[in-house]
């Protein structure tokens, strides 16, 4: 029997016997002899007793040790072939191994009070008292990499306290090392697009083109160079990289230098080129790997471009996406996406026209737009909107003024008992289910369309019959405004919807300033033409008293971060009409380029964000849980503080810039 076995069973026996002897010589001494036979007496019958109970101990406890190596019920005997320990589970004392055991582990069976510890740091126990067998940690002893197993020796004395562990260390090394190089070599499926190929080469003349092409095929070549992968241009603008997963960490931390080195390259007229990287990866085949590339490519240009998107099995993942979207679109797509609407509508019994909660003008400008090809298709349409909360009170009080409009907008819960198989649900101004009006109706809707311009989100809305999403844009009523032009004729628009849309134009463009394109001044002028009266519009963004010096106490609240970031935390309530004219407000004053607002709403806490400088705000915000465009771009964060979330906000704005 191993010592440290009896000692661990016999702890301090000796001593009592000791002070029990003391007190017979004690006797002795004072001539009580009758006395000191009799105490020497009881001495040897307790010696014994405690002998044979021993004995007793020693046996149970090798029973209890044994019931638990299934299989290995000889281990004990001949020798088990695994290395095994038996630990205390108080304090992870080892209080026996087998000779195995000792030998990886470095320690020495006559040393006492070795723990665990010893041979792997920081090692616990927890998992044998949730009841595993398998502990979640591989360890490494020695150069060979073992996976540990264990069981608990629960006592059959119900009232004994002592509770061991049997652990077996079974040495996995040669498994784990073809498992790391199956995972390194995990084949990366990535597509590579120069996806403003069409803008570089626009009237260059094939010498030109072909010059281009030279050196935009030599700067990705040298970047591949590195990687051992296989590059083969299968397109004009479209490459096909095959790589190694081992090899993907390193482009991470290098943040796809690529992008960067890109833009070197320019052509006859000053245009840059920008690149935009598609990657799939544990895919369980090339194919998918393949699909999950496509899906990052479009994921990528639907967020501007100059960007990689990493796609697995369940995420997206950003890189880059800092410059400012420039306008790629054509008149083309407007026209095929006005027919294949007209379509739409004609086949629905009625349309359900939605957009984000706490529908600002741009929402509900869109979706008036909407109403008027509903209206030429002779469609039931109704707009799904909360009366209360939203931030378009103004136009709303407006259109209670026209008859015509009369039960236009209904609840959310009031459309799901209405819809039917056949309802078409329009989605407008947001590309995000958990931002909708009723997240209820959107799941319950066979047919949805979405028409939005913010950057896409990783959550964004799948499998829509259509879908317009222009991140070029100003603004979900410039690309219905498009949309109408080839829908119905200039007549058939009422004047209050051609001011909607031109209200919603002049709220995303902050009256023409920002994110504007030769299409946004076309919409506006199609807009004017269909009667809109600007002076109207100006109406709808006219503030009473109260607000405005609510507004500029905002504004003074502001603090400045990093020279140009404007930053104001409010400690109190406010409106989100109200925080996000005071974002708007900031840009004005001299040396900002960037404003940020925070207010508390309830549980959550709610960011306006606005930008005119290289700052995204919609990349600064997205981490938060934010989403919108390069210039204008906001977040809700629940069941945080104010100063929670500015926080946050800070080291977001801290790793964009250091990033």
């Amino acid at each position: 029997m191993n010592k440290k076995l009896s000692r661990l069973l016999e702890p301090g026996m000796g001593l009592y016997f000791l002070v029990l002897l003391l007190f017979v010589g004690v006797a002795v001494w004072v001539k009580q002899y009758y006395v000191a036979g009799a105490e020497l007496l009881v001495i040897l019958l307790l010696f014994v007793h405690n002998r044979v109970a021993s004995g007793r101990r020693k046996k149970a406890l090798l029973h209890y040790i044994q019931s638990t190596t299934d299989s290995l019920g000889t281990a004990f005997k001949t020798g088990s072939p695994f290395p095994m320990a038996v630990i205390k589970m108080s304090d992870s004392e080892i209080i026996w191994g087998n000779a195995s055991f000792y030998q990886i582990s470095g320690l020495r069976d006559s040393f006492l009070h070795q723990k665990m510890e010893d041979v792997v740091p920081r090692f616990s126990t927890r998992w044998l008292t949730e009841g595993r067998t398998e502990c979640p940690q591989d360890i490494e002893l020695q150069g060979r990499r073992y996976r540990v197993y264990g069981n608990l020796i629960r006592s059959e004395d119900e009232h004994a306290s002592l509770l061991l562990a049997t652990l077996y260390l079974a040495d996995m090394t040669e498994m784990f090392n073809v498992r790391d190089e199956y995972i390194r070599t995990r084949p990366i499926v990535t597509v590579i697009l120069v996806d403003n190929y069409d803008e570089l080469t626009n009237n260059l003349p094939d010498s030109a083109i072909s010059s281009l092409d030279a050196r935009i095929n030599d700067r990705i070549s040298s970047w591949c160079e590195n990687l051992g992968g296989l590059l083969r241009k299968f397109e004009r603008n479209r490459y096909l990289l095959i790589f190694e997963s081992k090899d993907l960490p390193r482009l991470q931390e290098e943040k796809f230098s690529i992008l960067d080195d890109i833009r070197a390259i320019t052509n006859p007229s000053g245009v840059a080129a920008t690149l935009s990287i598609g990657i799939g990866k544990d895919g369980s085949s090339f194919q998918e790997n393949y699909a999950f590339a496509n899906l990052s490519i479009e994921m990528a240009l639907s967020r501007g471009g100059d960007q990689a998107v990493i796609k697995d099995r369940y995420n997206f993942n950003f890189f880059g996406g800092r410059t400012k979207e420039t306008e790629r679109r054509t008149k083309v797509k407007a026209r095929v996406i006005a027919s294949s609407l007209n379509e739409l509508i004609s086949q629905s019994s009625q349309v359900f026209i939605m957009g984000h909660r706490m529908a600002d003008l741009d929402a509900l400008g869109a979706a008036m737009g909407l109403v008027c090809i509903c209206r030429k298709r002779t469609r039931p349409v109704h707009i799904v909107l909360d009366q209360e909360k939203n931030a378009a009170k103004a136009l709303l009080t407006v259109l209670q003024d026209y008859p015509e409009y009369d039960n236009l907008f209904v609840s959310g819960e009031d459309a799901l008992l209405a819809a039917d198989s056949k309802t078409l649900l329009i989605v407008v101004d947001t590309n995000r289910p958990d931002q909708v009006e009723s997240l209820a109706l959107l799941e319950s809707v066979n047919r949805v369309a979405v028409i939005d311009h913010h950057r896409r989100a990783a959550d964004y809305i799948e499998q829509v019959v259509l879908n317009l999403h222009e991140p070029f844009a100003s603004s979900a009523s410039e690309l219905v405004t498009e949309i109408l032009q080839y829908a119905v004729e200039p007549k058939e628009i009422r004047i209050m919807e051609a001011q909607a849309l031109l209200a919603g134009l002049v709220l995303d463009t902050k009256n023409f300033s920002v994110r504007t394109g030769s299409r946004t001044f076309e919409a506006a002028a199609f807009l004017r033409r269909a009667g809109a009266d600007t002076v109207d519009v100006k109406k709808l963004f006219q503030n009473d008293l109260d607000d405005t010096i609510a507004r500029y106490q905002i504004v003074q609240a502001a603090r400045l971060y990093r020279n140009e970031i404007a930053i104001a935390a409010l400690e109190y309530q406010a409106t989100r009409t109200l925080v996000a004219q005071a974002a708007d407000e900031l840009l004005n004053i001299k040396g900002i380029l960037t404003s940020f607002v925070l207010y508390q709403d309830g549980d959550r806490v709610v960011i306006s964000a606005r930008s005119i400088g290289e700052a995204n705000v919609q990349v600064i915000l997205e981490p938060l849980g934010g989403g919108g465009n390069a210039a204008t771009a906001g977040a809700q964060v629940p069941g945080k503080s104010v100063r929670e979330v500015l926080a946050e906000l800070v080291a977001s704005i801290d790793k964009f810039y250091e990033g």
